[in-house]
């Protein structure tokens, strides 16, 4: 199987030959992946090198003459690093375009802090009207990806990551998916944690939700779920499970059920500084987020 990478440059360079409007802004990172679609069309894919803020410059500057721009590079030099170009040469500017991030949170742990960006999706949700969209395997990621080069001028975010489910979903962008129903609670499971999260829960009476739109955040899903599960104006409990900072979106659930009682978990990347190097795996143990943790932090709160 591919990853969600190799299927962001392949549907990507393909798109290129269809809609002229299209063009790739890279930083360097990722440029073997667009060879080709360099070579065919060298106008619309544009390699600016190590300079992130440029990158995002550039991109800006092609969605004020009507280019749909798609800016690629890791998370934390796609969103932290130029993140005033981001609010300014994007949003300030009233333009749109796909930025696709890669190495996300734990996923190059060898790169050391410097390459984890596990706070990528809470500060981009900082900004206006960013769809955010958070695969869970290569095919999400092109359907994903194929929604997002054909929004008009909407400004979407694609998390990309090495972490991947076993197998597609039949997702639809913007909705959630019930995976599985039950009466004891709510687990939502974002892009690639349902694994992980289907694992956890074995046997427990909840029902799982699987997010790979994030924003904006389906709350009518949720608001049907809720009273499914726990009945009409009974109390519900929702855990949140995120490959990102924990608590990213535990406000949007929160107001999505205020007119009813409930309690919110959210489980994701904890706020203490990641210092060790280790492996994908590993990190997600260290943070409680594979399937031995999740089901005694989720049972504990359902309990």
């Amino acid at each position: 199987m591919d990853t969600m990478r190799e299927r962001f440059a392949s549907v990507v360079s393909r798109l290129l030959d269809n809609d002229p409007r299209l063009a790739v802004v890279l930083a360097e990172i990722g440029k073997d992946g667009f060879t080709d679609a360099a070579r065919a069309h060298p106008d619309r894919v544009i390699n600016v090198g190590i300079r992130e803020q440029l990158l995002v410059g550039v991109g800006g500057g092609l969605a004020l003459t009507g280019m749909r721009p798609i800016l690629h590079t890791f998370a934390s030099f796609l969103v932290e690093r130029p993140f005033e170009q981001v609010k300014l040469d994007f949003g300030h500017q009233g333009v749109g375009g796909v930025l696709v991030s890669a190495a996300g949170s734990y996923d190059w742990p060898a790169g050391g802090y410097t390459h984890m960006a596990p706070g990528d999706v809470a500060l981009l949700d900082t900004l206006d009207g960013w769809t955010v969209q958070v695969p869970g395997h290569p095919d999400e990621a092109e359907t994903l990806l194929r929604d997002a080069a054909a929004a008009g001028d909407d400004s979407v975010y694609v998390r990309l990551s090495a972490h991947s489910n076993s197998a597609p979903r039949d997702i639809a962008p913007g909705r959630f998916l019930t995976v599985r129903e039950g009466r004891g609670g709510v687990v939502i499971a974002v892009g690639p944690m349902l694994d992980s999260v289907l694992r956890a829960v074995e046997g427990l009476d909840v029902t799982v939700l699987y997010a790979t739109t994030v924003r904006p955040f389906d709350e009518r899903t949720l608001r049907a779920t809720a009273g499914a599960a726990a009945g009409a104006g009974a109390a519900v409990d929702v855990v949140l499970v995120e490959p990102y900072l924990a608590g990213t979106s535990t406000a949007v659930v929160n107001d999505a059920i205020a007119d009813r009682p409930h309690r919110v978990l959210g489980l994701g990347i904890a706020r203490r500084e990641l210092r060790r190097y280790g492996t994908i795996d590993e990190h997600l143990a260290g943070q409680g987020l594979d399937p031995a943790s999740l089901r005694e932090r989720i049972s504990g709160f359902l309990g």
